[in-house]
């Protein structure tokens, strides 16, 4: 709400900055504080090296917002970008200042997550790059340690406006009172302009304790009605004596409740209905509200709304509107379509309110958001409509709705949440939700166990897969005794289910229950429906994991040719992820070439359509580059898989999954560049992290040790890495059976360290074993096939079996030129008659370039995307 005139000098025309984002229109009556203003100008501008924050801080309707939106107008010359962050609700805040990415050259939240996003914006901004002048005004702040952590130190400018005085420990702070009396009279002089006296003017201040939001409210009464001063005293008077008695309001200053209510009193006589509108803003949250949020309800909501009426009536809806901002109840926006209600003002509101009509307009609340939501919360292009309904969510109570479509709208907020990144702040929404409905409607309510299922795929992408797991058992059970196995919800969480057993390694059961998903998803929903499709994808992985690559590519190949239709109905994450996963299954078939196209059109499309820092992006980055070393090209492989480590540590941090599996593509494009010293420093690290997220008996923990032990034998230290590779395939053994491409992969690797050992017996003896079972379970054209057989050539020539060895050796190489060709760096390995080792994740060649040895290494993913 407009609160004081300014001077003349936030007028004078002057250099714009580039970015003006998000801040409230100026104040045309700002009046006065100039020193205020001075001070604040020379304290935010003093510093040198880095950016201190500078809070202004005092109690409700002072005036602290429109001094920095006043700040803002007035030297927004001296920046390049300034970007106004309503930060009353922390979990919000992130949001805001993803908005400023596509200004900084980053990728946005649609492309990346909000939280991916605002962390590139941090980053930049703390970087000066592309803007070093900035000024970011954090509004309403509650909490220093609330967003403490997430306001940018850098070369730029914070400003923050608090009615907490905590601030005063964390920053610099100026304290922002009433008017002095000056002030205020210049102020009504300006607000109220005729023949009002001075001495009037003093007496009306005087009543009102010179706040200025009474004084703005008070302005606007007798402006709108021509109501003199002394009459405006009488009312205000006996305005306060019935507050007293009623004892209302009691921790708002008297002066602002006295001056709300007799506007309120006034507005209701002159059209009721604008009261009524303004009541129902008093439960969204203090942020502006979108004008579209207040659009006529569909008729399934607008049964019994008593609003209905009004927002059915475009004409009377604009001039209830207009009349709030008459009355400086609301400030109306034109330029953002947003109207805005002080929280002063809401809370005086709702004070007035009994609980019946309390829930009754919440409710009517809650009509409006579900009735604004666009549906589809995985579509990228409707994210940024989520975000402006989303501030208004936990300030009124939408948890608190019982309707069925209240409950849907929020678990559609929840899924747009995690869809774009936010995954903590989903979690913590969803939470609330459940904890909420369930005490409402018992542990068996449907909109209970939906919750739970959204919840379960939160916390599987914030790596508590145990919890993930727990959690979507207990409630699948619950889900297919009381919905029934065919159910809607029963099988979307049956299909997310899959994903838990993946997590946890057990593979053979996550196929038994894949396919079993699958049969059911064609039974209820049929063979082509977007639903059915995931499904599908998902099965696909189950084969890919077990090693039937013909299996999984059969499923999968079907699987992105149904995604890519125009009617398939499918998300771009979910054709992406299709695409990426063909790419990986025909890689690992062994058509390296035909994997860079496949991987290279669908990198290309993420980067297009969800930008080149979303998750399932880097993604496809790391399987890209793994398919660049397959083929080859080594050092693009290396620029990529670094790029996407460095993505993905920025992100999500050295602990996530995807980092994780970041690294060791990484750690392999080192070693295949002969760079084992870096490759070693960065495994070590990672191999430490592991076991923390996965278990120390999780298959990909021993991958990740397998690949540690196959940089030690590289690195000279040969008995260590005999040690390590022999406990992962023990493990292996135990969690998968020897039967398994990853215990035949590690078999491999052991095999080459009693080689190097001078163990040709136990090498030999190893090595027919395992080409053996490979020839069985992957068959004898298949390159890891090849490979081993290519290593027990070597290992014969050193026991003696010369003809066994010649035999073998011919066949081997007869295998390779037709079935991965002459130039094949595979192929050119073995001619030289040198081992191929084998790494877990990256499924790349390692070639040393200084010792004379090449590996060739390949076996499947830390984390199989879901």
């Amino acid at each position: 709400m407009p609160i004081s005139q300014s001077s003349g000098t936030s007028r004078l025309p002057g250099r714009q900055p580039q970015i003006w984002g998000r801040v409230p229109q100026q104040n045309k009556n700002f009046t006065g504080r100039e020193g205020l203003l001075d001070k604040l100008h020379t304290g935010v501008t003093s510093e040198v090296t880095a950016v201190v924050p500078h809070a202004l801080h005092g109690f409700g309707g002072v005036g602290k917002t429109h001094v920095a939106i006043e700040y803002a107008y007035r030297f927004r010359h001296e920046y390049d970008l300034v970007w106004w962050i309503p930060a009353d609700q922390p979990m919000l805040v992130r949001s805001s200042l993803a908005a400023l990415a596509p200004h900084l050259g980053v990728p946005s939240s649609a492309a990346m997550g909000v939280e991916d996003a605002s962390a590139a914006v941090l980053d930049a901004l703390r970087r000066g790059d592309p803007y070093s002048r900035w000024l970011l005004i954090f509004d309403n702040a509650e909490q220093p340690e609330d967003i403490n952590d997430i306001i940018p130190r850098g070369p730029g400018h914070v400003l923050i406006t608090s009615r907490n005085y905590a601030w005063q420990s964390v920053v610099d702070t100026v304290p922002v009172d009433v008017f002095s009396r000056a002030e205020s009279i210049e102020f009504l002089t300006r607000r109220v302009p005729g023949s009002t006296s001075h001495e009037d003017m003093n007496r009306l201040a005087e009543q009102l304790g010179d706040l200025p939001l009474a004084l703005e409210q008070a302005g606007a009464l007798q402006t709108e009605t021509g109501m003199s001063v002394e009459q405006y005293l009488r009312l205000l008077d006996e305005q306060t004596a019935q507050l007293l008695d009623a004892n209302k309001a009691s921790d708002y200053p008297l002066s602002m409740t006295a001056a709300w209510s007799l506007s309120v009193s006034q507005l209701k006589a002159k059209l009721p209905e604008a009261v009524e509108l303004l009541r129902c803003c008093a439960f969204f949250g203090p942020d502006p509200i979108p004008r579209d949020v207040f659009g006529a309800l569909p008729d399934d909501l607008a049964v019994g709304s008593r609003l209905g009426p009004l927002l059915d009536n475009p004409i009377l809806l604009s001039r209830a509107i207009r009349e709030l901002g008459r009355y400086a109840l609301a400030r109306i926006d034109s330029e953002n379509r947003t109207i805005q209600v002080h929280r002063l003002v809401q809370a005086l509101l709702r004070a007035e309110l009994g609980w019946e009509e309390h829930v009754s307009f919440r409710h009517e609340v809650h009509l409006m958001l579900a009735a604004a939501a666009p549906g589809l919360p995985d579509d990228t292009v409707l994210w940024p409509r989520y975000a402006e309904l989303l501030s208004h969510m936990t300030p009124a109570m939408v948890e608190a709705g019982e309707d069925p479509r209240i409950r849907r709208f929020a678990l559609d907020v929840v899924r747009y949440l995690y869809s774009s990144g936010g995954y903590q702040s989903a979690s913590d929404l969803v939470k609330g939700f459940i904890a909420r409905w369930r005490a409402d409607s018992g542990d068996e309510d449907q909109h209970v166990l939906s919750a739970q299922r959204h919840l379960g795929i939160v916390l599987r992408e914030l790596g508590d897969y145990r919890a993930s797991f727990e959690l979507n058992r207990e409630t699948l059970t619950r889900m297919r005794r009381i919905l029934g196995p065919d159910h809607e919800e029963t099988l979307l969480l049956t299909n997310s289910h899959g994903g838990d057993l993946r997590m946890r390694g057990d593979f053979t059961a996550a196929l038994a229950h894949d396919r079993e998903s699958l049969r059911r998803h064609q039974s209820v929903f049929g063979p082509q429906h977007h639903r059915t499709l995931r499904a599908m994808n998902n099965l696909a992985i189950d084969y890919l994991l077990l090693g039937d690559y013909e299996k999984a590519f059969e499923l999968q190949e079907t699987t992105y040719r149904l995604h890519r239709r125009p009617d398939s109905g499918s998300s771009k994450q979910n054709i992406l992820t299709s695409g990426n996963g063909l790419s990986r299954i025909v890689r690992l078939r062994g058509d390296y070439a035909e994997a860079c196209d496949l991987g290279e059109d669908a990198y290309e499309f993420g980067v297009q359509e969800l930008g080149p820092d979303h998750p399932w992006t880097l993604r496809t980055a790391k399987d890209l580059s793994i398919a660049k070393r397959r083929v080859g090209q080594i050092d693009e492989a290396f620029d990529l898989a670094q790029a996407t480590y460095e993505r993905e540590e920025r992100i999500f941090g050295r602990d996530h999954h995807d980092t994780l599996a970041a690294a060791l593509c990484l750690a392999n494009a080192q070693r295949t560049r002969g760079e084992i010293t870096e490759a070693l420093e960065l495994l070590r690290d990672v191999t430490a992290r592991y076991p923390r997220m996965y278990g120390d008996e999780h298959p990909f923990t021993f991958g990740c040790d397998m690949n540690l032990a196959l940089l030690l034998r590289v690195n000279g230290q040969i008995e260590e890495a005999s040690r390590l590779d022999l406990s992962s395939l023990e493990g292996f053994d135990r969690t998968l059976g020897r039967e398994h491409h990853y215990s035949l992969t590690c078999a491999i690797n052991l095999a080459s360290d009693f080689a190097a050992q001078g163990d040709a017996p136990s090498a030999r003896r190893l090595g027919q074993e395992t080409l053996a079972q490979l020839r069985e379970l992957l068959g004898v054209d298949h390159p890891l096939t090849l490979a081993c057989a290519n290593n027990l050539v070597i290992d014969l020539r050193a026991e003696g079996a010369f003809e066994e060895a010649q035999a073998l050796e011919a066949d081997t190489f007869e295998r390779y030129q037709r079935v991965l060709g002459n130039d094949h760096p595979d192929t050119r390995v073995a001619m030289r008659g040198e081992r191929l080792d084998f790494d877990f994740a990256a499924r790349s060649r390692s070639r040393i370039s200084d010792r004379p040895s090449a590996a060739a290494s390949r076996s499947a993913e830390p984390r199989a995307n879901l």
